[in-house]
Parts: C-alpha cells; sequence; structure tokens
C-alpha cells in the first residue's frame, strides 16, 4: 500500500506539472490548444476520480503536500467534469472538518464549483475576465461581506488579490 501511495503521490505531482505547462491552452486564439488543454484537465479529472475511489481525498499526512495540493489544483480544473469537482469538493469538506485539508484551499474550490455550476460564488476566488485592465470578477453572494468571509479562510482582501489579475 505505501508503494501504491508513493506512485499515485508522484502521479500527482507530474499532473499539476503538467497542467502548469500547458495552462497558457486554456484561453488560446487557437481552437486546437484550447481543445489540448481540455483533453489534459479531463484526463486530469479521470485519474482523480481513480484516486479519488482508492483513498478518498488525497490529504497531505497520506501522500505528501505537494502531490495534495497538485489534487486540489487538478480538481479546480476539472471544469467540464462537474461531478468530479462536485466529489472532490465534498471529500474535501469532510477532510477540512478533520482537520486534514486547508479550509482556504477549500474555499477555492467551492468557489470553482459554485461558478461552474452557475451559481454567485462566496469568496470571490474566480475571475471571469479581464477588461481594460480590469478584472471582472464572477458575482459573488453578499458582496459587503465578502473580505470578512476571505479573512476568515485566509485570503488576502479583495482588492489585493485582483490587483493581481489588473494589467496596465
Amino acid at each position: 500500500m505505501v508503494s501504491g501511495i508513493v506512485a499515485v503521490a508522484a502521479e500527482l505531482e507530474e499532473m499539476a506539472a503538467a497542467d502548469h505547462r500547458a495552462a497558457h491552452l486554456a484561453n488560446s486564439a487557437d481552437v486546437a490548444e484550447r481543445l489540448a488543454w481540455r483533453r489534459l484537465a479531463a484526463r486530469h479529472a479521470d485519474r482523480l476520480a481513480e484516486v479519488m475511489d482508492a483513498y478518498g481525498w488525497p490529504t497531505a499526512n497520506v501522500v505528501g503536500e505537494e502531490a495534495a495540493q497538485a489534487a486540489w489544483l487538478v480538481a479546480r480544473h476539472a471544469d467540464r467534469q462537474l461531478d468530479v469537482q462536485r466529489r472532490a469538493l465534498r471529500l474535501m469538506e469532510q477532510a477540512v472538518s478533520e482537520g486534514t485539508a486547508g479550509v482556504r484551499e477549500l474555499a477555492f474550490l467551492r468557489d470553482r464549483t459554485l461558478v461552474n455550476e452557475g451559481r454567485e460564488q462566496v469568496y470571490g476566488t474566480q475571475i471571469a475576465d479581464v477588461v481594460g485592465g480590469a478584472p471582472v470578477p464572477w458575482p459573488c453572494v453578499d458582496p459587503a461581506r465578502l473580505d470578512e468571509r476571505r479573512a476568515e479562510v485566509g485570503i488576502p482582501p479583495f482588492e489585493e488579490y485582483v490587483a493581481l489579475f489588473t494589467v496596465d
């Protein structure tokens, strides 16, 4: 079992590395490049589903910190496999309640899943577009309390966050 976990951890880490290498394709003007991104994300989501079948949510105490972060990245990018994303969210919620996963990461996955369901996000982590150099977030519930909710899960204030997406 231990050697299986080591192999799964290495596989998750390689999936994250491949994701990082290909991320620029996600919004490419070239249709073939966007399709390549979607295929990669789908393969990774399929494999994450198998990992969750075998091990539940791959927490840091099971697969190591880097592989756990990789699983979180794969789950977030499973945009076209909402069943996988929802399942990852449920398993991660359980892991957070058990103290084996981070609430900050859960907040990002929750927002991504909500946006993919066509609902308002909670923590304002998902940016829809950048127009005229300014980030345009997806709609968010109760915007007046946004920074309060963000602080509760260790995410910087919204204005600091969106500054990362601002193009001068």
